[in-house]
């Protein structure tokens, strides 16, 4: 007799679900390096290259591909993308919830918001 897996469906943000700290702040972070990683690639850059457009050695670029973001801030990943040739938008506006705090979302072009 098989056993059905238990599992949780997720909130949509690992972070959250595993419960650590600045969830949002972690995914954005998250999120916009996962847009620098597609523009380096779709650039066709090596990481030395991307570094030197970056202002970062190679090292930091691999730990950027690799998701290790605790030596960058989301500023630097946002200067970053701007470095790349990328408009970045920042919108605040009214929250949508009762909710007492806002939230934080990276919403790529063409994304419905």
């Amino acid at each position: 007799m098989k056993k059905t897996p238990i599992f949780t469906p997720s909130s949509g943000n690992v972070f959250r679900d595993l419960d650590l700290p600045s969830a949002e702040e972690a995914l954005a972070k998250a999120e916009l390096a996962a847009r620098i990683a597609e523009i380096i690639a779709g650039m066709k850059l090596t990481q030395a290259a991307a570094g030197e457009v970056l202002g970062v050695d190679q090292p930091k670029v691999s730990a950027l591909m690799r998701g290790r973001l605790t030596d960058f801030s989301t500023d630097r990943l946002i200067r970053f993308l701007t470095m790349l040739g990328r408009d970045v938008d920042i919108v605040v506006r009214s929250k949508r919830s009762s909710k007492w705090r806002g939230r934080l979302r990276v919403v790529a072009e063409g994304t419905p918001s």
